[in-house]
């Protein structure tokens, strides 16, 4: 059976590495926050070209905090996109802040910037563009708008690890940016983790007294602030796998050529597009059918495993139906939902998979 993603493999490439980090940090006796999490800090800021990394516990606690420090709270609406997971809204909602949806580009799944301005009210205080699956949004034409009405942005780039627009890593374009180091990423932790990167001083003070209880020193509590704290072994951990990340990536992008080659003459299969400004990292590898369902019961009784992401959009989703919305609002993202279908991929896969997955796919049209 081929995996849909084998973290023992990864594990197993650099258990020497981990094994050693994990040790040290246990020998330390520093558990919470400490050097290791200042030094990943800092070795992940340079990796984004930023100024600030702050780390936290999670992706979602990411975009909560890059949210409250960028001023948004009860009665205030943030734009983003309904075809997304669920974290992206929930950040939002944390807040008191409304969410307000604008549509994805149907070639790229990303935030639609023409539909944008449209969506701007004297209550918009931030907008939240996805990089969804690991390709950037189109952030010239996003942050045009944004910075028209002095907007800030803060980049959802928890898929999108070492993504690029026209040269600029992700996390680097907006006010803030958020990623997550859920073990599944493309650079995961051994557990749950998150980062928000910022070249603002002020806010990235902010964010590391709101992870830590609001404290600027010990038992100095300035603001009402939260447990987001992120564990010492984790930063251990994502320090090792941050120096292998570029090559994981690499092989992500091959995966995904190769997939997009083999399948480029199955009819009825739209593959993903890169964009020809941007690096695609490959998160997931998502084709889009109208038989979806179809092909993934072939994948299934061939042995191979696939993924919806996602099934539902968030405006449709019981637990956000007081947003109002309903079925026809955002047809894109409908679409999509309907559509989307992810293919095993992850950097340690077999070309032989590779070849396996894409064969299985044309089959389906054959028989």
């Amino acid at each position: 059976m081929i995996p849909f993603l084998d973290l023992k493999a990864q594990y197993q490439s650099i258990k020497s590495e981990i094994d050693a980090a994990v040790l040290g940090v246990l020998a330390s006796g520093q558990y919470v926050l400490g050097e290791e999490v200042i030094r990943l800090e800092q070795e992940f800021a340079d990796y984004c070209n930023v100024k600030h990394a702050i780390a936290v516990n999670t992706g979602t606690s990411a975009l909560h905090l890059s949210l409250l420090a960028a001023g948004v709270g009860p009665g205030d609406e943030v734009i983003t996109v309904p075809f997304t997971f669920v974290a992206t809204v929930s950040a939002i909602c944390y807040t008191g802040a409304t969410p307000v949806f604008v549509d994805v580009d149907p070639v790229t799944l990303t935030m639609d910037p023409a539909q944008l301005e449209a969506k701007i009210t004297s209550r918009t205080k931030a907008i939240i563009p996805v990089h969804l699956y690991g390709q950037m949004a189109d952030m010239d034409r996003i942050k045009a708008v944004a910075d028209h009405y002095r907007i800030p942005i803060i980049e959802d780039a928890c898929q999108a690890h070492g993504a690029e627009y026209k040269g600029a890593r992700a996390g680097s374009i907006g006010t803030s940016g958020c990623f997550s180091f859920y073990p599944g990423k493309n650079l995961g932790a051994c557990g749950e983790g998150g980062i928000a990167v910022t070249n603002s001083d002020e806010q990235a003070k902010t964010m590391r007294m709101l992870r830590d209880w609001g404290q600027e020193q010990r038992y100095h509590h300035l603001l009402k602030g939260f447990n987001y704290r992120m564990d010492a072994i984790q930063g251990a951990i994502l320090r090792v796998k941050l120096r292998h990340l570029e090559a994981w990536t690499e092989a992500r992008r091959s995966h995904g050529r190769r997939y997009s080659s083999l399948l480029a003459g199955a009819p009825h299969l739209q593959t993903p597009v890169e964009a020809a400004d941007r690096r695609h990292v490959y998160h997931v590898y998502a084709v889009r059918s109208r038989d979806r369902d179809g092909l993934q019961r072939v994948l299934t009784a061939e042995g191979i495993p696939s993924g919806l992401h996602y099934p539902i959009p968030v405006h449709l989703q019981k637990a956000h139906a007081d947003l109002g919305y309903r079925v026809g609002d955002f047809p894109v993202s409908e679409a999509a939902a309907r559509e989307v279908l992810s293919l095993p991929i992850y950097p340690e896969m077999p070309v032989q998979h590779v070849d396996q997955v894409a064969a299985a796919l044309e089959y389906a049209y054959v028989s």
